[in-house]
């Protein structure tokens, strides 16, 4: 049976945010009415559709949430999957600060580490016209090139039998994204905007797909166990089915633990594959 939860794939949780900051957040966004691709039994909502429900909703400071560096490709196919989904995350919030050069930088930082995958041709139509419609500030068409990038991606991994792979990619976007979030929930915290962290079904998915390569190779590899690691930490903070809140505590720990993560992926050394 397919399930209706909020995945947040590369960026999903960054288009939470925005919630942060409204004057009255929803308690939750009904996820089931969104567009969205299904990968395993699980709907993945298409996250520019996110977005134009949440245009309406809160003023983040978005510019302040951009990285400084998009991180450096080690030439480990661990880290480089990870770190593409982080810089595609980062590619929603640099739309959301309406930044058309770190936008176009993006773009082409996507084309190359898509090609450090073998996954070049997937993108290259995506990258080129994520650059025109930045430079054009059409802002909501390069929402739907980021998403088209993130799916082309995806695709294109599965079909060369890399199915890993293409879930590190959503998990590196996921986790940027849920930095961001906890950033922006945690500079003006309110329950309503802290209940976006709860995701139990999230990490559990996440989980299990990390569980499920740990006899491989690449299921060994440091960061992919630290990634492990990371979703084990958060799980206890995200709340409770029995209706207990996410603490402003809480917060800032999954904002750490993320960043931390986030960090790892984008900076440290790792060994070629």
């Amino acid at each position: 049976m397919t399930k209706h939860i909020p995945i947040l794939a590369a960026t999903l949780a960054i288009s939470s945010a925005a919630f942060a900051r409204a004057e009255n957040p929803p308690p939750s966004i009904d996820l089931s009415r969104f567009p969205a691709a299904e990968v395993k039994n699980v709907v993945v909502p298409v996250p520019s559709e996110v977005f134009a429900v949440l245009d309406k909703l809160g003023t983040p400071n978005w510019r302040g949430q951009l990285r400084k560096s998009l991180g450096k490709n080690t030439g480990n196919r661990a880290q480089v999957a990870l770190l593409l989904g982080t810089v595609i995350a980062e590619g929603f919030i640099a739309v959301e600060a309406e930044d058309s050069e770190r936008v176009k930088e993006i773009g082409r930082e996507v084309l190359a580490l898509a090609e450090a995958i073998n996954v070049r041709k997937a993108v290259i139509a995506r990258s080129k016209s994520i650059t025109d419609l930045a430079e054009a500030r059409r802002w909501r068409e390069v929402r739907t090139e980021f998403d088209g990038a993130l799916n082309d991606v995806r695709s294109a991994m599965q079909e060369l039998g890399d199915d890993n792979l293409a879930q590190l990619v959503s998990l590196g976007g996921w986790t940027r994204g849920t930095e961001v979030l906890t950033a922006i929930v945690g500079d003006s915290f309110t329950s309503d905007g802290a209940e976006l962290l709860h995701q139990p079904e999230l990490l559990s998915y996440f989980s299990e797909t990390l569980s499920r390569m740990k006899s491989t190779r690449l299921g060994k590899d440091e960061l992919v166990v630290r990634m492990r690691k990371m979703l084990d930490s958060i799980k206890p903070l995200i709340g409770k089915e029995d209706g207990t809140r996410i603490s402003a505590s809480n917060v800032k720990r999954i904002n750490q633990l993320t960043g931390d993560t986030v960090s790892a992926i984008t900076s440290e050394p790792g060994v070629a594959r």
